[in-house]
C-alpha cells in the first residue's frame, strides 16, 4: 500500500513538474523569438478566432502569421492553452485547428493570385 502511494505521488511529481518546464519552454521560445511583436492586434484577433472558435483569416493575416513562424505559432498557441479560461477547451482539438489555419495560410500565399 505504501509503495502504491509513493508511485502516485512520483508520478505527480513528475506531470506538474512536466507541466511547468513546457511553460517556462514556451516562455522561453517566446521570449526569444520576439513573437509577442511580430503580429499586429486585429491579425492576432483573426488568428485567435480561426483557432479558439469559428473563423476565417485574412489573406494579409497569414502573411503575418507566416512571417511570425511556425516556432513562434505553436509556442503561442501552446501557453495559450495554459491560461485558466481556456482549461475547457480540448487541447488537441486546438492544437488540430491551429495546424490547419497554419496549413491553410501556407496554401494560400504559395496558390499565385488571380489574373485581373
Amino acid at each position: 500500500m505504501a509503495s502504491l502511494n509513493v508511485y502516485s505521488a512520483l508520478v505527480v511529481l513528475f506531470l506538474t513538474c512536466g507541466a511547468a518546464m513546457a511553460t517556462k519552454e514556451n516562455d522561453q521560445v517566446i521570449k526569444e523569438n520576439h513573437c509577442e511583436t511580430q503580429m499586429g492586434l486585429p491579425c492576432v484577433l483573426e488568428a485567435f478566432t480561426s483557432i479558439f472558435e469559428t473563423g476565417s483569416i485574412s489573406n494579409n493575416c497569414c502573411r503575418e502569421l507566416v512571417g511570425l513562424g511556425k516556432v513562434c505559432h505553436s509556442a503561442l498557441v501552446k501557453r495559450t492553452l495554459e491560461y485558466p479560461l481556456f482549461k475547457d477547451l480540448a487541447p488537441a482539438t486546438i492544437i488540430a485547428k491551429s495546424i490547419q489555419t497554419w496549413n491553410n495560410c501556407l496554401l494560400l500565399l504559395d496558390s499565385p493570385a488571380p489574373s485581373a
